[in-house]
């Protein structure tokens, strides 16, 4: 059975930064293309950010280049999403899923509010 265990949201100052932890199990992690996705309230899901098997290539919506890094831990099935200068429009539940299977996990919520 597929897991995906997202943590490491809660409520930051804009400009604050975060890092995402995703924990993955159930299939083999190393094969997958892994990816990021996002969505606020009342609006649908966001793709955020892809990362290759082995940590390439990556790649990053507009609306978050240049602010988050996507990285993974092949020996600890474990991906990541570091948030830097964060603003009010990414509040959202954040969801890490592999690409090609139909996986989820309960999310981690990022607030950005002063």
């Amino acid at each position: 059975e597929v897991q995906l265990v997202e943590s490491g949201g809660g409520l930051v100052q804009p400009g604050g930064s975060l890092r995402l932890s995703c924990a993955a199990s159930g299939f083999p992690f190393t094969n997958y293309f892994m990816k990021w996705v996002r969505q606020a309230p009342g609006k649908g899901l966001e793709w955020v950010s892809m990362i290759g098997r082995g940590g390439a290539p990556t790649n990053y919506a507009d609306s978050v280049k240049g602010r988050f890094i996507i990285s993974r831990d092949n020996a600890k099935n474990t991906l990541y999403l570091e948030m830097n200068s964060l603003k009010p429009e990414d509040s959202a539940v954040y969801y890490c899923s592999p690409i090609g299977l139909t996986a989820k996990g309960q999310g981690t919520q990022v607030t950005v509010s002063s």
